[in-house]
């Protein structure tokens, strides 16, 4: 077995932590309101525009040894630069404040999954950045697409408020593809093992970041 599978298989269990928060099962019955698409827009902006930087970050730190990686990670660089100001723009879309978004602070579960992830690759091992990409691209292959349909026909908003969803969806099924032939190619124990502990720390955290939308004495809204 391959690494990538290796990792799929190994997170399974904290993947259905993430996949098992409510919101996500509501969204795809069509119960959620638009305070609810905001609220999620706001946080993934809050991690968004740390992609690049945490990018940066890593690509920065890796050894002579995985050159290789450095340079997919420049070509990472330059697909992803920007994609937050898509998510304020579908904000701003559905009638929400992206600059009061902007000036924000993230949601507690938001903020410890980048911080964790910027802390990994300074203090550990740079590598471990492909383990939250393995997170969130993977969810949003899974995710995205299929959400952005089921909400803008729930909500009746404007295709142009899914721009982020709409786009990540096909955007990240070509991401995976590269990523799965990244990660496959490493060959140290030690790097494989940064990746996969991080996935898993991150599949919970993202999952807190989902839980953390709507608190749970709030029901669930049917309409906007």
């Amino acid at each position: 077995m391959n690494f990538f599978d290796q990792l799929q298989a190994q997170t399974a269990s904290e993947r259905a932590y993430l996949l098992g928060a409510p919101i996500i099962g509501q969204a795809m019955e069509g119960r959620v309101s638009t305070a609810d698409y905001i609220a999620f827009l706001t946080q993934a902006y809050h991690h968004v525009k740390h992609t690049v930087p945490l990018l940066m970050a890593c690509g920065a730190r890796l050894p002579d040894r995985l050159e290789w990686l450095r340079q997919a990670v420049a070509e990472y660089i330059e697909e992803e630069y920007g994609h937050q100001e898509w998510i304020l723009n579908d904000i701003a879309a559905c009638g929400g404040d992206p600059d009061a978004v902007r000036r924000g602070e993230p949601a507690l579960p938001t903020e410890l999954m980048v911080g964790y992830v910027y802390d990994r690759i300074a203090r550990h091992n740079p590598v471990s950045f492909f383990g939250m990409v393995n997170v969130l691209e993977g969810t949003s292959i899974q995710l995205a697409s299929r959400a952005a349909g089921r909400i803008q026909e729930t909500l009746g908003l404007p295709g142009k408020a899914f721009s982020y969803l709409s786009s990540h969806g096909a955007l990240d099924l070509d991401h995976i593809q590269l990523f799965a032939s990244l990660v496959n190619r490493l060959d140290d124990e030690g790097d494989r093992q940064a990746v996969l502990h991080t996935a898993r720390v991150v599949y919970r955290l993202y999952g807190d970041l989902f839980r953390s939308l709507r608190p749970l004495e709030q029901p669930a809204a049917l309409t906007a």
